[in-house]
């Protein structure tokens, strides 16, 4: 059974980065598919056929994928494409593959495609309110009149919709959470060879052996009577013996090799850097521009210097007065922090140089 990984990506070089990196770890080039969005896909239409076309086989892609054209899903990831995002699939044979690229992709730092539909939604309400009252426009005599009246319906139907989506502008604060989890892989391992080994030994053994030996004597007596009886022809034998060494073999077990495994756990410590988004309030009043520059002059502009080198410092300091951070702490509590965030921020700029310019601005915003 095919299993299919969508992910989204708001610009190319991220898409791409993530399609090389599958490519790079076994996946077939067949099996990864990269989906322009609309922006760039403008750049290669010939005519309105071919775009529409193009744009057609995605439909169809993504219908066949969810199962029907009425898809909550199908229709989000059209939607992301019309939308000039760039839609990355990928085609596995196992759930376990598929994992595996999602692993790879989120490396990339793909979208949430549900909570960017959301505020497509919104925006998509307005734009059909906006083509509603400008199609009734062409069919209204009077066209002059009618556009002027079309404008201030367009702006009320615009924000109907958004006060009925949200209630006002909403800034999402994101938040990279750590997911870590456990996949089986290959460590190496012991391969068993048995052979036969020919050693060659020596040993030793006593064997006995027969000779018969003969002798012959000269004798000069009578015969007794009673060895008459062995005066006649007689045939006499006598056979040798002896002992040849008898070799036997047999197999006896001196020893075993056991072939098992043992397992044994082990804690590893995982570091990674999890990314998050900050929203920082500055309240701004209408002459603050005037204000700080007045409070420059009396200031510091004996010591050189323009009031451009000052203003980021006067600002920053109104900003991080609205900051959730450091809202509602004395001064001497959040410098030493301030001072790092200052000084990642702007390299080329002392914290003593500005410290007096950041904390009156942050008294400006906290008084």
């Amino acid at each position: 059974m095919e299993h299919t990984l969508v992910a989204v990506f708001d610009n190319r070089g991220d898409a791409v980065q993530a399609q090389d990196d599958l490519l790079g770890s076994g996946y077939a080039r067949q099996d990864v598919r990269l989906s322009d969005g609309d922006t760039d896909r403008s750049a290669y239409r010939s005519d309105e056929d071919d775009g529409a076309s193009f744009g057609s086989s995605i439909k169809h892609f993504f219908t066949d994928l969810f199962g029907g054209e009425r898809s909550e899903h199908a229709r989000m990831y059209a939607e992301a494409l019309d939308r000039g995002h760039y839609v990355l699939t990928v085609t596995a044979a196992s759930e376990h593959e598929v994992e595996r690229a999602a692993d790879i992709v989120e490396r990339h730092s793909p979208i949430d495609i549900d909570e960017h539909a959301g505020q497509w939604q919104g925006a998509m309400q307005g734009g059909e309110a906006m083509r509603a009252q400008a199609m009734s426009q062409q069919s209204t005599p009077g066209a002059s009149q009618g556009g002027m009246s079309g404008g201030s319906a367009q702006g009320s139907a615009m924000g109907a919709s958004q006060q009925r989506a949200d209630g006002g502008t909403a800034i999402p604060v994101i938040q990279e959470e750590l997911k870590v989890g456990k996949r089986e892989v290959q460590r190496g391992g012991v391969r068993i060879y048995q052979r036969i080994v020919e050693t060659p030994v020596t040993d030793s053994i006593g064997l006995r052996e027969e000779h018969v030996n003969v002798q012959r004597r000269a004798v000069d007596r009578l015969v007794d009577p009673a060895d008459i009886a062995a005066f006649q022809e007689n045939t006499i034998e006598l056979r040798e013996t002896a002992e040849e060494a008898v070799v036997e073999k047999s197999a006896r077990m001196v020893e075993e090799v056991i072939v098992g495994k043992e397992v044994t756990q082990r804690q590893e410590q995982i570091k990674e850097t999890l990314r998050h988004t900050e929203v920082d309030v500055e309240r701004l009043a209408p002459d603050d521009d005037a204000y700080f520059r007045g409070h420059w002059t009396s200031n510091f502009a004996r010591e050189g210097g323009s009031f451009d080198d000052y203003a980021p410092a006067y600002r920053y300091g109104g900003s991080v007065a609205g900051s959730e951070m450091y809202r509602g702490r004395a001064w001497e509590e959040i410098e030493p922090g301030l001072r790092r965030d200052w000084e990642a921020r702007n390299p080329g700029s002392t914290w003593e140089r500005m410290k007096a310019a950041i904390r009156h601005g942050w008294e400006r915003m906290t008084s």
